[in-house]
């Protein structure tokens, strides 16, 4: 299987936390892929033709695009249904939880592409609905972490190991552990992990 990569793509660092996950990651060719929002990649477009990643392609040449649907393929391989239950209410609220954490790093990521712009371009609404969006999620996932036990190792953590991971590499003046010791103790967790470790973002 070949993946679009990029060292630096939260998204792409969920499929391969997953891969890690199911002891699958030594079947992936990873292939250094840049995704940029104004500046679409042929080599991407020819296997994905909204040039994002990540984007799988398969053995017998089929492509699947988006990481949440790559992370329940290669579910389906170990299992399926190790990462990703496959019904009653544990299936949903590990889809909720992906959702919501997916949610947050495409509040993070918007907010630093309008933060690139010049300034005199910034639209201030926008800065200040993502600050509230953004600290609000962080507050939900605070309260989910000190009132809920802990779920077993799924999909939902993966996706929030990996947006707290990437605000820390993009966001670091949110400080988003002040005020939130249930979440940043289960960050330390996960961060611990040797899917994590393998994983960790870089600019390269």
């Amino acid at each position: 299987m070949k993946l679009h990569w990029s060292p630096r793509s939260p998204y792409v660092r969920k499929v391969m936390v997953a891969a890690h996950e199911l002891g699958l990651a030594d079947r992936i060719t990873c292939v250094r892929s840049v995704a940029a929002l104004p500046t679409p990649n042929p080599v991407i477009m020819a296997d994905n033709p909204l040039s994002k990643i990540p984007t799988l392609v398969l053995d017998n040449g089929d492509v699947l695009q988006d990481s949440r649907t790559i992370v329940e393929y290669l579910d389906s391989l170990a299992g399926p249904g190790v990462l990703l239950p496959l019904e009653g209410p544990g299936r949903w609220r590990a889809l909720s939880r992906q959702a919501l954490a997916d949610g947050l790093l495409d509040l993070l990521i918007l907010w630093r592409n309008e933060l690139a712009k010049p300034e005199e371009r910034q639209t201030e609404a926008w800065i200040k609905a993502f600050t509230t969006k953004v600290n609000a999620t962080f507050d939900s996932f605070e309260q989910q972490t000190a009132h809920t036990p802990t779920p077993s190792f799924g999909i939902g953590e993966i996706a929030l190991g990996c947006a707290l991971s990437y605000a820390d590499f993009r966001f670091a003046e949110l400080n988003w552990r002040t005020g939130r010791p249930h979440l940043a103790k289960w960050h330390e967790s996960f961060a611990a992990r040797p899917s994590a470790e393998a994983t960790e973002a870089f600019d390269g």
